[in-house]
């Protein structure tokens, strides 16, 4: 693969680049400026060169894709019927937080988080609880003891847990997510474990899928997952929920048929496939091209930089930048760089009230391309001075 081959993607409907100017470098939307692996672009001039693209349904070797990948990556066995389908991870925690809780209903997020937690917890007119992350010596940690207080209230149904956590990039422990689960069992809360980004794991690292970690947890939980991060084929719309429970599947099942959302993208079952069976070795070269920009950032804003201190990511190809030393904060921070850095990167406030002072960047880019944004974020941040 040439990871450094900066692909022109205005101009094709791109959500992360159609919405900026010319001059505008995103840095923001966790998708990749990297082409997908070969494997899954022939499996699309396959498909469209079949050129019947008609209503689709899941196969054999689909499921066993599936199961192959999380049994290698992450030695864990899956049993086929657990597995279902979503357009996307968003719309499937919208759906089980409708089966699982009522009006009024507490569930729980660990602030700063995934914002679109925030929205799908409101569209079910339950109240968002912030068990809000230890932010210490550059890092992130959970406080059980606040957890353990928010689970114990008798109007709380669910936890929505990101492991990896986006945008802190911390990996869980084995210890940390059994202790988790113990709370969460204890309290009789649902766990909903966003685990998008447990492919994309930094060399020396490992995700641990929450089935994984405590013996009883499988009946009191779902995985949400997908190639989408890891592949960069979010656009094909096919995500994965795997959910043992029988009694919450059915309901979840039926509830995808009266929403009409069964049936997959007609490119969805090949670009999966593709991605599972043929394109680990894509993978591993992208982990290496990601490390290498990691440490290329992590080493510029320390000898350059200081007044910005990125946290150190053991997942994800995104970085959480502690602007506390810049001065600015909020939607103004956000402006500042849009304006005099020509960077547009993701606000930190969108992630909770404790993001203020933060910005996401999304490092998934060729090097020619964070070489000149760095430059312009260290011209921004001196005009600050």
């Amino acid at each position: 693969m040439n990871w450094n081959d900066c692909i022109e993607r205005t101009h094709t409907h791109s959500v992360k680049w159609s919405t900026a100017p010319d001059e505008i470098i995103p840095m923001c939307i966790a998708d990749m400026d990297f082409q997908v692996a070969p494997e899954i672009i022939e499996a699309m001039k396959k498909k469209a060169e079949h050129g019947i693209y008609g209503y689709t349904t899941f196969c054999q070797r689909y499921y066993r894709s599936i199961i192959g990948w999380w049994k290698k990556r992450f030695d864990m066995e899956i049993d086929q019927k657990w597995i279902s389908f979503s357009p996307g991870i968003i719309p499937g925690i919208n759906l089980l937080l409708e089966l699982l809780t009522k009006p009024g209903d507490h569930v729980i997020v660990q602030e700063p988080v995934y914002y679109p937690f925030y929205s799908s917890i409101e569209n079910q007119d339950c109240q968002i609880v912030r068990n809000l992350l230890v932010y210490n010596n550059g890092t992130y940690e959970m406080d059980f003891n606040d957890l353990e207080e928010k689970a114990s209230h008798p109007k709380a149904s669910v936890l929505i847990l990101c492991s990896p956590h986006n945008p802190v990039g911390r990996l869980w422990t084995e210890a940390e997510l059994s202790r988790v689960a113990e709370i969460c069992l204890k309290h009789n809360v649902w766990i909903i474990s966003d685990e998008m980004h447990g492919d994309l794991v930094y060399k020396g690292k490992r995700h641990h899928p929450l089935f994984c970690t405590h013996p009883n947890i499988k009946e009191k939980s779902v995985i949400c997952a997908a190639p989408s991060k890891t592949f960069n084929v979010a656009g094909l719309q096919t995500s994965i929920l795997m959910i043992p429970s029988e009694e919450l599947r059915c309901r979840y099942e039926t509830k995808l048929f009266q929403y009409g959302l069964m049936r997959p993208n007609a490119f969805g079952v090949e670009g999966t496939i593709a991605a599972y069976e043929s394109s680990e070795y894509w993978l591993e070269e992208l982990l290496l091209y990601l490390e290498d920009n990691l440490n290329y950032v992590m080493d510029y804003f320390q000898k350059n930089i200081p007044e910005i201190i990125p946290i150190q990511p053991e997942a994800t190809h995104l970085v959480w930048l502690d602007c506390t030393q810049v001065g600015i904060q909020g939607e103004d921070l956000f402006r500042y760089f849009l304006k005099e850095a020509k960077i547009k990167f993701d606000p930190g406030y969108k992630f909770g009230k404790s993001g203020d002072l933060f910005l996401r960047m999304n490092i998934a880019c060729p090097r020619e391309r964070l070489e000149v944004a760095m430059k312009r974020i260290y011209e921004a941040v001196n005009k600050v001075k």
